[in-house]
């Protein structure tokens, strides 16, 4: 058996690969869901995104949601980095201290 099959019948791999799977497709369900929420808005409700915020200002309703779609993706990102440094790392370690030898 190599190194590879080792490491993929290694129960720390497995759980790895399950956590990791499932946090990135979650975030990635809700990226999708707020991005198509978006562009759901932009093409049925043109109207209340176009709405002004203040009586005297051009900034609209659009302008901030569209801002919030864009800082859900940093956050999403954030969140996904934060737990592959906190969770992932020291399993990965873990599971390659163990099959070094």
């Amino acid at each position: 058996m190599n190194s590879y099959e080792k490491i993929e019948q290694d129960p720390n791999y497995q759980e790895l690969v399950r956590r990791r799977s499932s946090l990135g497709w979650t975030l990635s369900a809700v990226m999708l869901v707020i991005y198509f929420g978006f562009i759901l808005l932009v093409a049925y409700a043109p109207k209340l995104l176009g709405t002004p915020l203040g009586t005297t200002g051009v900034t609209t309703v659009g302008i901030p949601i569209g801002l919030l779609v864009i800082v859900a993706a940093f956050l999403l990102t954030g969140i996904y980095v934060s737990k592959a440094n906190s969770k992932y790392d020291p399993l990965i370690r873990k599971i390659v201290g163990a099959n070094r030898s």
